[in-house]
């Protein structure tokens, strides 16, 4: 798909910027193109010639486009040739009607070599087709789940992320150390963590994670138990054609392409070791339908040798994964919608099936057919057939058309993320939900884009997401991405596609939380044991893009309980939890022009205040002198305008925050 993609933007006349202009190298790419437009074709005759029905193999999807496309090119300069001769003699004969129009045919078929391409650009969004909140903000469906129901935590630090990172090649790569903080990673997760379950330790954390997914699977109130297993599913789609030694680091061509980073599973390896007691033996990471890249083993396996890393085919010191063929999920659409799959039955692989607990670590990003690809679209990665093409009609894009036609916009039409999510071996098994956020992108074969909104700021989203409610985190995420990626923009570098926009997104999230959206005669069954699912979380919008409020942090409504932490140095944490304030008082609150803040401390010295929006954009920061003995700390802030904010405090070693509304 990267391969296709690539040839398409870079060969066939598109530029991802100043695109209809002329690149003084363009010989270069003619030649490329000519070179592997050739390849294809071979590829493309050799393989479809004694047997047709490879047409649908994932290989020949990758192959077709640019052998069309050469073909193309080069019957149109051959026949424009012929064309120019002909005309050429006909005028010399003085025949200038007729060589008039040879020359006609031949500059129109020049025109068709030249400027033919394959177009691969989001759908452009119209009013007929762009995303509209069918509920409104703020109106949630279905039941919360978690510890604290409906709890997601989100966790910002830019010096997780190198902001000179160029990811212009493999040696400057997002998933190098000197490019992705480990410890800041790491302090990041074990905030998440405690907070996501309201815990002082990251034991008790876990222990109360363990304990919410026993109770809710009839095991009854116990922890982790150390003969369990547990199955760790990452996105590693760009290993798809399997991992070889290449010096540490992924082949060229997709080295630069957005996977879960290795920072983000190791910090989920040593929670489960080291924090809950996990035996390495126990514990199987990877990307079924892929592989692991070298430098990600070699990363995991120098910390942690006996933990299986996961490999569906035979791959040098990799855990060969077993295939079953035991039934693992029955499509409840039963081969009526996706007609590629007329079995409508897909098999798991026996590690999985039989693991006691499932972990879904994937990335945040668009989908050029799915919409998003989040923690449900992960598992198109968890089946035995070797591919998910069969399934893609059941996605936003059903044909994989990138234009109108194969579109499935509006509500209650059959998403098989529900049957995903549903499914007893994979959402129906899923311990924790953690969305890998620290380099995001909106097409999920392109390298990582900086973030342009607060509080990214054109920098890299330098985050992570975590929750127990599988609806409510892909809710979330489909926000900041909205947020991010509303409209289309091809003149940048990567392109900034607006797949999240479609009509119609968030139809499978509708589904995922209450039966009320189900499509007229469907069923969500994903067993096909007569038992359909229940609601599997909680969905709702948030109020707006500057406050990013649920109805929990607003006090009207059972939905999402959305907890930000701004991490603003890898040893310093800044809590924004929206509905926080026990650090430190203000009053009065609403602030006209001063206020004054009561602090827990007696602390004498320097101040360092630091003025935030709710988003955590910073605004103002300075310093003053607290002297006296008593805790109050006043504040000029006649210079805010309205709106709501958060305050931060820096006293020595300690820091307070609180949010405050200026009137």
């Amino acid at each position: 798909m990267k391969f296709r993609d690539y040839l398409n933007s870079r060969f066939l006349g598109r530029s991802d910027s100043n695109e209809g202009k002329t690149s003084p190298k363009g010989i270069i790419p003619k030649l490329l193109f000519i070179f592997f437009g050739l390849a294809a074709s071979i590829w493309v005759l050799f393989r479809l010639i004694p047997k047709p029905s490879r047409a649908n193999y994932p290989c020949m999807k990758v192959a077709f486009p640019v052998a069309t496309s050469f073909v193309i090119y080069v019957s149109g300069m051959v026949t424009s040739v012929y064309f120019f001769k002909k005309a050429g003699r006909k005028i010399r004969e003085r025949r200038l009607l007729i060589g008039l129009s040879f020359l006609f045919i031949a500059l129109m078929t020049l025109t068709i070599a030249l400027f033919n391409k394959q177009e691969t650009a989001s759908a452009h969004l119209t009013d007929d087709n762009v995303f509209v909140d069918p509920l409104g903000p703020n109106k949630p469906i279905g039941e919360a789940k978690g510890v604290v129901p409906g709890r997601v935590v989100w966790v910002h630090n830019p010096d997780a992320t190198n902001e000179n990172c160029t990811n212009a090649s493999q040696s400057d790569a997002y998933w190098l150390s000197e490019n992705c903080s480990q410890t800041a990673v790491d302090q990041m997760f074990s905030a998440a963590i405690k907070k996501l379950t309201e815990k002082d330790s990251e034991a008790e954390a876990w222990d109360a994670i363990f304990r919410y997914f026993n109770l809710n699977h009839n095991k009854g109130d116990v922890g982790y138990k150390t003969d369990e297993t547990i199955f760790i599913k990452v996105n590693a789609v760009t290993a798809y054609s399997g991992a070889t030694s290449n010096g540490g680091k992924q082949p060229s061509s997709v080295a630069i392409e957005y996977d879960t980073t290795p920072e983000t599973i190791l910090s989920m390896l040593r929670h489960l070791v080291n924090v809950v007691g996990v035996p390495q033996k126990n514990i199987y990471v990877g990307d079924p339908i892929a592989d692991l890249w070298d430098h990600m083993y070699q990363y995991f396996h120098a910390e942690f040798p006996d933990i299986n890393y996961v490999t569906s085919r035979t791959t040098a010191n990799r855990y060969r994964l077993t295939a079953s063929k035991v039934v693992g999920i029955d499509y409840s659409d039963r081969g009526k919608v996706m007609t590629n799959l007329p079995t409508h039955v897909h098999s798991f692989f026996q590690e999985m099936m039989d693991a006691d607990y499932l972990i879904n670590i994937p990335v945040m990003k668009g989908h050029r057919w799915g919409g998003v690809t989040f923690c449900a679209k992960n598992h198109f990665g968890s089946n035995t057939s070797g591919n998910s093409w069969q399934l893609h009609k059941g996605l936003m894009d059903g044909n994989d058309s990138y234009d109108e036609a194969g579109r499935r916009y509006d509500y209650r039409l059959y998403r098989v993320f529900v049957d995903l999510m549903g499914n007893k071996y994979l959402g129906g098994n899923t311990l924790i939900y953690y969305i890998d956020a620290l380099f995001s992108t909106s097409h999920e074969h392109q390298k990582p884009q900086k973030f342009q909104s607060s509080p990214f700021n054109n920098d890299w989203s330098s985050s992570i997401i975590l929750s127990l409610d599988p609806v409510a985190i892909e809710s979330v995420a489909l926000d900041l991405m909205q947020k991010e990626f509303p409209e289309e923009d091809l003149t940048t570098t990567p392109p900034r596609y607006a797949y999240v926009m479609w009509a119609g997104i968030d139809d499978y999230l509708h589904q995922a939380a209450s039966s009320d959206w189900w499509p007229e005669g469907i069923t969500y069954d994903p067993e096909n044991d007569g038992t359909p699912i229940g609601s599997l979380g909680v969905h709702e919008h948030w109020n707006n893009t500057d406050d990013m409020k649920y109805s929990r942090n607003l006090g009207t409504g059972n939905g999402i309980d959305l907890q930000i932490i701004e991490q603003l140095t890898p040893d310093g944490v800044h809590s924004i939890a929206q509905n926080d304030h026990s650090r430190v008082d203000i009053y009065p609150n609403p602030v006209s022009d001063r206020a004054v803040l009561k602090v827990n401390s007696c602390y004498k010295g320097i101040v360092g205040v630091t003025v935030y929006t709710s988003s955590g954009k910073k605004i103002k920061t300075y310093n003053m002198i607290k002297s006296s003995d008593t805790d109050d700390v006043d504040l000029d802030l006649s210079g805010l305008l309205k709106g709501h904010y958060i305050v931060r405090l820096q006293l020595g070693n300690s820091v307070y925050s609180s949010q405050f509304a200026k009137i």
